[in-house]
Formats: C-alpha cells, structure tokens, sequence
C-alpha cells in the first residue's frame, strides 16, 4: 500500500517554476535527472485509473448497477467500485472475471485500455507481424 501511497505522491509532485532553484552546473544531474529534463507536466495516467474508467463505461453502457456486474463476476460491489475509481490493483484473474461479466474477452479490454491510455494526437503504432518463409 505504501508503494501505491508513494506513487500517487509521485504523479501530483510538479517543479514550481516560483521556487529558487540551486546553482548547478551544465550537464548537473539532480535525482537521476539531467537539468534539462525538469519541465511542468501533467502527470502521466496510471493503468489502474485506465482500467477502472473503461470497466465503469462498460458498465454504463450496459445499463447495470455495480452489484449486478459484480455478481456475475463473483466479487463484492465495494471491490468492484474500487476497481472502477482505480484505487485497486487488480489481479489478472479478477480483471477477467469483471471482463467476462461485462461480455468483453481479457484482450478487448486490455486493447480498449490501451487506445484509451495513447495521446489523442496519435493512433496507436501498428502491431509488428512476423513474416514467415517457407523453406
């Protein structure tokens, strides 16, 4: 739990362009960071946060309450809420349960997460095919 703590620190953490910052030299590294690489960013999404919001659109398209979804997946609605809010994380197994419950397979939503999780401003690279000859 402290890791997830930690990592949630992590992500709501921004340089503050008002605060002094200390002399350094070119090329200094701060925290395993060139100085160069210290800008303001948005905070990079979590996986869990993802999945949790493509399970709860899933849902909502469905038309179902936690407790129906969470029946059929054999867990407890407040699990399944957690999921949703992406406080959880997951295991293989519960993340297929709560699929199947919502009529989706593990690779539609993994790939459903994973188009949701790519920047707006670019599609998703193809996926490398493997080119087999015959001998």
């Amino acid at each position: 739990m402290r890791d997830i703590a930690r990592l949630d620190h992590y992500r709501t953490t921004r340089v503050r362009r008002d605060a002094p910052s200390p002399r350094r030299t070119a090329g200094e590294v701060t925290r395993g960071m060139p100085a160069s690489s210290h800008r303001e960013s948005p905070p990079e999404p979590l996986w869990r946060e993802a999945l949790g919001e493509r399970l709860r659109a899933h849902r909502a398209e469905r038309a179902e309450t936690l407790g129906e979804t969470a029946g059929r997946a054999g867990v407890s609605p407040q699990y399944l809420s957690e999921m949703e809010r992406g406080l959880k994380e997951p295991s293989s197994e519960m993340i297929a349960a709560v699929a199947g419950a919502l009529g989706l397979t593990l690779p539609d939503l993994v790939g459903d997460v994973a188009r949701h999780l790519a920047p707006r401003s670019r599609a998703m690279p193809p996926t490398p095919q493997l080119l087999v000859t015959a001998a």
